[in-house]
């Protein structure tokens, strides 16, 4: 269910086939940089949601030197300047660490100075469009991050969420997602969806959008004991997948998940 004929070939053969038309992506939620090892963690180190911490940056860094290896990286729980980061933006503070020329944020909800909750994308190409979408809910916070880069024929666009919490409002927040790439035709949406891949919400996105998951039951929650897949990378078609993963390295309350596309000849990015 939910694979859309999607083909996964093996890595090292598609990696001599088609050379720079290979895309690396991660998806991270990193919980602003806090690690989490054990839930006790959630009520000892609660403080750190809103007030600084000097471990944030060492860990931060050790997250830039994992993503550095990417293309596009989809963020989200990131603070985009606050008491709590410092008054860093985390987006900026990656991008410069992984060495990515272009970073994007969206803040979707802010406590005053404490704290600026937000995604971000960071690319080694350059988006020929951002855009930045609300999305439905009862309490306003969220939202989805639009990319578009290549030509305005044949782009690639690349959609990042972080869904609510609620069943109800993650139907009505992907029924606004599936309008939104319904009009594209090269797509990758990614983030941390907040729920499974065998669940309502998928088989929703499955019966209204072309996107397919070629790999489901890619466990990254919890961090230390990994037995949820709600982190996700889903894809158009169009685009061949040669692997994905979800990475042993618990420097936040989740795993990140990775995936390498080959892109169509259609195609062209900008860098």
């Amino acid at each position: 269910m939910f694979d859309k004929e999607s083909l996964i070939v093996d890595g090292n053969d598609g990696r001599q086939a088609s050379g720079e038309r290979c895309l690396r992506l991660m998806t991270y939620n990193i919980q602003t940089g806090i690690e989490t090892r054990f839930y006790h963690h959630y009520i000892t180190r609660s403080w750190r949601h809103l007030l600084p911490d000097n471990n944030r940056l060492s860990n931060l860094d050790r997250i830039g030197g994992l993503i550095a290896d990417f293309d596009i990286v989809g963020l989200q729980e990131i603070d985009a300047g606050s008491l709590r980061s410092g008054f860093i933006n985390q987006a900026a503070y990656l991008a410069q660490r992984g060495g990515f020329p272009f970073w994007h944020f969206q803040t979707n909800r802010r406590i005053g100075r404490l704290a600026r909750h937000s995604n971000g994308v960071l690319s080694r190409f350059r988006p020929l469009e951002v855009r930045n979408h609300r999305l439905p809910g009862m309490i306003p916070g969220r939202g989805a991050l639009h990319l578009r880069f290549g030509g305005p024929a044949e782009g690639l666009d690349v959609v990042l969420l972080h869904l609510a919490l609620g069943q109800r409002t993650r139907l009505r927040q992907l029924a606004y997602v599936a309008e939104l790439v319904n009009a594209c035709r090269h797509v990758i949406v990614m983030g941390d969806l907040n729920c499974l891949s065998r669940s309502v919400e998928f088989d929703y996105l499955d019966k209204h959008t072309d996107l397919c998951e070629p790999i489901h039951n890619l466990h990254t929650y919890p961090s230390w004991r990994p037995h949820r897949n709600i982190d996700h990378i889903l894809v158009s078609p169009t685009l061949q997948v040669r692997s994905a993963e979800a990475l042993n390295y618990p420097l936040s309350d989740h795993l990140p998940v990775i995936m390498e596309v080959e892109l169509p000849e259609c195609v062209m990015l900008v860098e």
